[in-house]
């Protein structure tokens, strides 16, 4: 069974860091673009960055200059460098696959459990 699990959210203070990772685990053969994404309470999830699998990036206007993504597609993962973070940021934050190649089939648009991300000012 293919999963992708968050790890590295929590607590930190305005103008702080954290960095996210996201692990894919299962039978993979390949994975397309990857993303984080992010939803705060009584918000829609909106998309924080994504990486292609040859290393394009694009992110939302609200992150540019202080998050980064990066991927490494021999052992699946992909991080969230936050850096500067802001009052406006904390939200749970999910992984995000648009398709992978298993054994167990080909699955799209995959996400993971999510991540806390809190910022305290």
């Amino acid at each position: 069974q293919v999963q992708l699990v968050e790890s590295g959210g929590g607590l930190v203070q305005a103008g702080g860091s954290l960095r996210l990772s996201c692990a894919a685990s299962g039978r993979i053969f390949s994975i397309d673009g990857m993303g984080w994404y992010r939803q705060a309470p009584g918000k829609q999830r909106e998309l924080v960055a994504r990486i292609t699998v040859g290393g394009s990036t694009n992110y939302a206007d609200s992150v540019k200059g202080r998050f980064t993504i990066s991927r490494d597609n021999a052992k699946n993962t992909v991080d969230l460098q936050m850096n500067s973070l802001k009052p406006e940021d904390p939200a749970v934050y999910y992984c995000n696959a648009a398709r992978i190649v298993s054994a167990a089939g080909t699955l799209y648009n995959y996400w993971g459990q999510g991540t806390q991300v809190t910022v305290s000012s």
